[in-house]
C-alpha cells in the first residue's frame, strides 16, 4: 500500500454515516469508563527517573497491557530493551491485531509515562488523584499521555464493536514507558522489535490541539540539543578586594559569553543555522500572551510573526547554571562557572551541525581570553511531514467529523526526537502526529489538565480515521 491509497480508495469520501453514527454511539456509552480508566491511571505515579520508584513504571506498565486485552488485541507483550549505557530500558507495551491479507496496519504509539511532578504545593488539586474542575481533569499525566493512550484504547474498542468481522486492517498498539526521560532506550527498542512494530501509518498521539475545541494535526517538530558551557579566567578562586579590577571571575565571563547567544531583539545570534519561512498559519500575539502567561509589559522577543519564531525559526534557553548561590556567596572571585544550554532547531536543522555551529559563536566569543569550552549532548532531529498523504487526509477528514470544524495544520516548537528514529526505521510509513492537549493543558507544569470534551471527540476521530484505513485495502 502507497500513502495515497486512502484518498484513492476513499476517493475522498467522509466514513459511512451508519458506521459514524454507531461508533459515535459506542464512544458515548463508554465514555465515563473510559474517563474512570484514566483516572485509574493517573493515580500510578508512572515517572521513569531513576530518582523515583521505578516499580510504580512496571505497575502502570502491567495495568495499560491488561487494558489491551479488554480492548480485544490478540498479542499483548511487556517489552524491554537496552539502553546506550548498557542498564535496561522501562517496560514498554506492545499488542498487535493481525491484519487480514491485503490490509494496511496501523500503529498508535503513546507513553504510560509521566513527568514529576515538581512542587506540590505549586498544585490546586492532588497531581495523583485526577479531579474534575468544570469541564476539565486535573492531574499528572492527565493529558500527557494517558489521555493519549486511553484514546488509542477508547477507539480501538469502539472499532471493534461496530465494525466486528468487517475490520480487516493491523492494529498495533505501542505505549512507551520512558518517554519522558528522554527515550534512552528507543532506538535499540526499534531495532530489536522492529518487525512487531511494522506499519503503513504511525498514529503519534502525543501533541496539542489549536485549541479547546480546534482540532489540529502537526505537520512539524522543532529539533533540540543541549550542551554544557564551561568558563574559566583563574586557576583558583581569588579575594575580590585584593585582585578585582584587573581580573574579573568567572561568573562574570559567563554571562557575558551567554549574553551574546542573541541579539538585541532576542533572536538566536548564532550564525548558519537554519531559519524557515512564515507558516501561512499565524498565532495571534494577543492569544499568545494569554496562552503563554507573559507579563503585561514584557515585551516580546524575536523577528517574524508569532508562528514563524515558534515553529520555524531557532530559540535558545539557559535551563541551568552552576554557580555559587545567593545564600552562600562572598567577597570571592569564582574561578570556574558552567551553564546548560538547550537550543530548538527549525525543520531542515541537521542537529551535529548545529553542534558545531554553537560550539564555534562559543569560542569565538570568549571574553578577555577566557577559556570557554561547549560539551555537546543530545542531538534530535526536526521533523516535517507530507500532508497530502492518503493517511493524513484521513486523519484531517475525520477530525473534521468529530469536530464538526476544519482541522488546523499546525507546526509546534517542542521536540519529539523519537519521531525521527521512526521515521528512519519505517521510511515508508506515514507519521501521523495528533494529540489532545491545548493551550490550557500546562503539560510538564503544575495543574496539568485535560478539556474532557476533546478527548471524547479525540476517541471518535480515531476511531473514524481506522474505519477509512479499512476501507482502504
Amino acid at each position: 500500500m502507497t500513502n495515497n491509497d486512502v484518498t484513492s480508495v476513499n476517493d475522498g469520501r467522509n466514513a459511512e454515516p451508519s458506521i459514524e453514527v454507531e461508533i459515535k454511539a459506542r464512544v458515548e456509552k463508554t465514555f465515563q469508563n473510559t474517563l474512570a480508566t484514566l483516572k485509574e491511571l493517573v493515580s500510578i505515579p508512572s515517572v521513569a527517573w531513576e530518582s523515583h520508584d521505578l516499580s510504580r513504571v512496571r505497575e502502570s506498565a502491567e495495568r495499560v497491557a491488561e487494558l489491551a486485552r479488554e480492548s480485544g488485541f490478540d498479542d499483548v507483550e511487556i517489552l524491554t530493551a537496552d539502553k546506550p549505557d548498557g542498564g535496561q530500558g522501562m517496560p514498554a507495551v506492545v499488542a498487535r491485531k493481525h491484519p487480514r491479507p491485503g490490509y494496511p496496519t496501523v500503529l498508535l504509539y503513546a507513553h504510560h509515562d509521566v513527568q514529576p511532578v515538581g512542587d506540590v504545593a505549586d498544585w490546586d488539586t492532588d497531581p495523583w488523584v485526577a479531579t474534575e474542575v468544570g469541564d476539565r481533569l486535573y492531574g499528572r499525566g492527565a493529558a500527557d499521555d494517558k489521555a493519549g493512550l486511553m484514546t488509542h484504547l477508547a477507539s480501538v474498542d469502539a472499532l471493534h464493536s461496530v465494525l466486528g468481522e468487517e475490520l480487516g486492517i493491523g492494529i498495533t498498539l505501542f505505549i512507551e514507558g520512558e518517554e519522558e526521560a528522554g527515550s534512552p532506550s528507543f532506538g535499540n527498542f526499534l531495532a530489536t522489535y522492529q518487525d512487531k512494530l511494522q506499519a503503513d501509518a504511525i498514529v503519534v498521539a502525543d501533541s496539542s490541539n489549536w485549541r479547546a475545541g480546534v482540532p489540529a494535526l502537526t505537520t512539524s517538530l522543532r529539533g533540540v540539543i543541549s550542551g554544557t558551557v564551561t568558563v574559566r579566567t583563574l586557576d583558583h578562586a581569588l579575594h575580590s578586594g585584593m585582585f578585582g579590577g584587573p581580573l574579573v571571575d568567572a561568573n562574570t565571563a559567563m554571562v557575558r559569553v551567554l549574553a551574546s547567544l542573541h541579539d538585541d531583539e532576542g533572536s538566536v545570534a548564532v550564525d548558519g543555522l537554519v531559519r524557515g519561512p512564515d507558516p501561512e498559519l499565524d498565532y495571534a500575539e494577543e492569544d499568545f500572551r494569554t496562552d503563554a502567561g507573559a507579563l503585561e509589559d514584557f515585551r516580546l522577543t524575536g523577528k517574524g510573526s508569532i508562528s514563524s519564531r515558534l515553529w520555524n525559526q531557532p530559540a535558545l534557553s539557559i535551563i541551568g547554571m552552576d554557580i555559587t548561590s545567593v545564600d552562600q556567596s562572598s567577597n570571592t572571585m569564582a574561578s570556574t562557572a558552567r551553564a546548560r544550554v538547550s537550543l530548538r532547531l527549525a525543520p531542515g536543522q541537521d542537529p551535529h551541525e548545529a553542534h558545531r555551529l554553537l560550539e564555534e559563536h562559543l569560542t569565538q566569543n570568549a571574553p578577555w581570553g577566557s577559556t570557554v569550552e561547549y560539551d555537546g549532548g543530545e542531538a534530535g532531529q526536526p521533523f516535517e511531514s507530507d500532508v497530502t498523504s492518503g493517511p493524513a487526509q484521513a486523519v484531517l477528514e475525520s477530525m473534521k467529523d468529530a469536530w464538526n470544524t476544519e482541522p488546523v495544520l499546525m507546526g509546534m516548537g517542542g521536540s519529539i526526537p523519537f519521531v525521527a528514529s521512526l521515521t528512519q526505521t519505517f521510511p515508508d510509513a506515514a507519521i501521523l502526529i495528533t494529540g489532545i492537549e491545548d493551550p490550557d493543558t500546562r503539560a510538564h507544569s503544575a495543574n496539568e489538565s485535560l478539556f474532557i470534551p476533546d478527548f471524547q471527540r479525540a476517541i471518535e476521530s480515531e476511531a473514524f480515521f481506522m474505519v477509512r484505513m479499512n476501507q482502504s485495502r
